[in-house]
């Protein structure tokens, strides 16, 4: 099939409203139409951080091995990552193009690409559109043949369609979730005026529990939930009180924000509150991570930036400051996070916040987030 008609199929397929997975799948068979390849593999990635949500693959590239594909990614130092691909020109490179052909420049082809599945060559490309980046595909190639700079500038040219087919299928595949009932939603809980829970969605005592919390009405509320259930009736005293507001981790490593509101009450009754209970999305993960290991608000500067993608002189030109003073700051960033180099804190967050929801499951809300 020729590369104009293969890349007007992608851009039906993205906008025919298939889920991502199903649009993944019917986009690399129609790609291969037109270039041949042994294997395939595509990543949905979180726009926040450009960190791995979930894969499609095709061919004999397997789910066993995803762990170790992770340390290759983010904990080696190799000739690229998906991050690094995504800043080249036409978000496009291969592994033969980047290593001049001596393929054991790069370890994860040494040690993972080669000995477990003979693979002669890799090409990557980023999937961004509108200014963020849904995702990549890696293609792979056996038998000692190598992906040309035309079949590079091919993959990059169909990257937009995939890319908009990625973002249309998560808001399909969020209505998916939503019709089936996905019981892992928000908690909505009432505390009445005696401490005790008046009143409770289903989700609720999960949520509670992740909490470290038993049962509703027969156990104690966290003690988290009873502090934003007090700083919410001072609030009922003072409204020019900021609205009590939580960001906490729970037993299973997911972060979680809760919030809690005053109602009205009548008479003499004391202050019943609203408590709500939710999974923390992308704009406060980050912010999450770092505070997490006690960081200064100038280091959660630099960290943000860092995971980015900036490099340490535009992060100095950004902050206002000089490049040695952000390069002490990495230091006594990496002292308290326990890493020693920008690959490894990446990876421990990646570690630490993206590879327990990847094990759950759950799928992946509009935002490229994950939905539960």
């Amino acid at each position: 099939m020729s590369a104009e008609r293969v890349s007007d199929q992608i851009d039906g397929l993205a906008a025919a409203g298939l889920d991502w997975t199903t649009f993944g799948t019917a986009a690399i068979e129609t790609l291969r139409r037109a270039l041949p390849f042994s294997a395939a593999c595509l990543a949905t990635l979180d726009p926040a951080t450009e960190l791995v949500t979930a894969t499609v693959k095709w061919g004999d590239v397997d789910d066993d091995h995803d762990l170790q594909w992770s340390y290759y990614e983010y904990e080696v130092d190799d000739v690229y990552d998906f991050r690094a691909v995504t800043r080249r020109p036409g978000a496009v490179t291969a592994l033969g193009t980047e290593t001049g052909g001596d393929l054991a420049r790069s370890r994860r082809w040494a040690e993972m690409f080669s000995p477990l599945w003979d693979y002669s060559d890799e090409l990557r490309a980023g999937l961004a559109a509108d200014g963020a980046t849904w995702g990549g595909i890696a293609l792979f190639h056996q038998g000692g043949r190598t992906f040309t700079l035309a079949e590079q500038e091919f993959v990059s040219s169909v990257a937009g369609g995939f890319a908009r087919g990625l973002r249309a299928g998560l808001v399909a595949g969020a209505v998916d979730l939503a019709t089936a009932g996905d019981g892992d939603g928000p908690a909505v809980l009432v505390v009445g005026a005696d401490d005790e829970v008046v009143s409770a969605n289903a989700g609720a005592e999960a949520r509670i529990s992740e909490l470290g919390g038993g049962t509703l009405g027969e156990a104690p509320l966290p003690q988290i939930v009873c502090a934003i259930v007090g700083a919410a009736r001072r609030r009922a005293l003072d409204p020019t009180a900021p609205p009590p507001r939580a960001r906490l981790r729970s037993r299973s490593g997911r972060w979680v924000v809760a919030h809690a509101s005053p109602l009205v009450g009548r008479g003499d009754r004391g202050t019943d509150v609203v408590v709500t209970l939710e999974d923390a999305r992308p704009p406060e993960v980050i912010p999450l991570i770092v505070a997490s290991y006690g960081l200064t608000d100038r280091e959660r500067d630099v960290v943000g930036l860092v995971l980015a993608g900036v490099d340490t002189a535009d992060v100095a030109k950004r902050l206002h400051l000089s490049a040695y003073t952000v390069q002490d700051h990495l230091k006594k960033i990496f002292a308290k996070v326990g890493v020693r180099s920008r690959r490894e804190l990446i990876a421990r967050i990646y570690t630490d916040h993206y590879v327990p929801r990847l094990v759950g499951g759950g799928g992946l809300a509009p935002s490229g987030w994950f939905a539960g």
